[in-house]
């Protein structure tokens, strides 16, 4: 289907996995006429003021960007596309688009509706999940699907490898949509509901390590929750407090003796303390133990664990 590049579009979106989409949007030549986006807002330590993400690329692209939602009755748009925008779109402002808009969204709607698919699929030890684009309307994800893609998850992906990889599908994706869908000859195809899951946003609170889960909850937990809020605990080292953000770390499996071979599996190692077996860092969990690879002690850069036994424990 040949593509209607007259069709002025506005893009709503805010962090870095809406920048595969719009470049993809510009460089297909589609008429881009305005970026809504979210606030800078302050970051690091020294709380700099930072545009998003978007901004900076759409800056780059020389497409005008605004915050304020209702500066889109200036540019009489037909099609509104959001990517990770990060508010819900109020039903006045889906009226102003006689196309609408398109949601790109990170899972097989209607699994997981809401803010956090990707870390809840790595979370949930799911073995696939995907891209979908909606039309949107004024219930969070629930609008009918145009386009879904599946996606195998591997048994080490990360939030960040899978987000850098959605994104790019969903990109590829919104393009491959765009030229059926504007002229009024895409399929769409309602939710069912009754399948519908929902996640939640993530809070700082959620990266906090129970050591009474297993090995496997664990470990799914530091990949899904990376980077950010990552996942961490206190430790007593050297009879000291100290609180530690595990990076990597690799199931102690008796059957899967490839992981940890070397490894006595007594399990009678304090559950969540640090024991050094055959000069490896090992947390014994409520059923399994895990292996440190990488962790990061309050204040400091992240070290291998073998850094960290012979700073801290020897």
């Amino acid at each position: 289907m040949t593509k209607d590049n007259s069709t002025k579009i506005v893009f709503f979106g805010t962090p870095k996995f809406a920048v595969p989409t719009l470049q993809a949007l510009v460089t297909e030549g589609y008429h881009v006429v305005l970026v809504i986006t979210q606030p800078d807002e302050p970051v690091g330590r020294k709380q700099v003021l930072t545009p998003t993400p978007i901004k900076v690329e759409a800056l780059k692209l020389n497409v005008p960007v605004k915050e304020n939602l209702w500066e889109i009755k200036n540019y009489n748009a037909d099609l509104g596309v959001v990517v990770a925008y990060g508010k819900i779109i109020p039903q006045a402002i889906l009226d102003l688009f006689p196309l609408g808009l398109l949601n790109i969204h990170p899972s097989l709607l209607p699994k997981y509706r809401g803010p956090s698919p990707i870390q809840s699929a790595i979370l949930n030890g799911d073995d696939e999940t995907g891209v979908s684009i909606i039309k949107l309307d004024e219930q969070m994800d629930h609008g009918p699907i145009i386009s879904q893609i599946q996606v195998p998850i591997s048994k080490d992906e990360s939030s960040p490898t899978l987000f850098d990889k959605l994104s790019v599908l969903g990109a590829e994706l919104m393009i491959k949509a765009l030229p059926d869908y504007v002229a009024g000859k895409a399929k769409l195809e309602p939710q069912d509901d009754s399948k519908a899951t929902y996640c939640e946003m993530i809070n700082k609170e959620d990266g906090l390590i129970d050591w009474t889960n297993s090995a496997d909850q664990i470990e799914r937990q530091i990949r899904a929750y990376a980077p950010w809020p990552g996942s961490f605990s206190e430790f007593d080292v050297n009879h000291k407090k100290i609180n530690i953000k595990i990076i990597s770390a690799i199931i102690c499996d008796p059957v899967e003796t490839r992981n940890c071979a070397s490894l006595p599996h007594d399990n009678q190692s304090p559950v969540g303390k640090f024991v050094i077996k055959n000069n490896q860092l090992v947390v014994q969990c409520g059923h399994g133990a895990l292996l440190i690879e990488k962790l990061q002690p309050e204040g400091k850069k992240e070290m291998p664990a073998q850094a960290f036994i012979n700073g801290y424990l020897k």
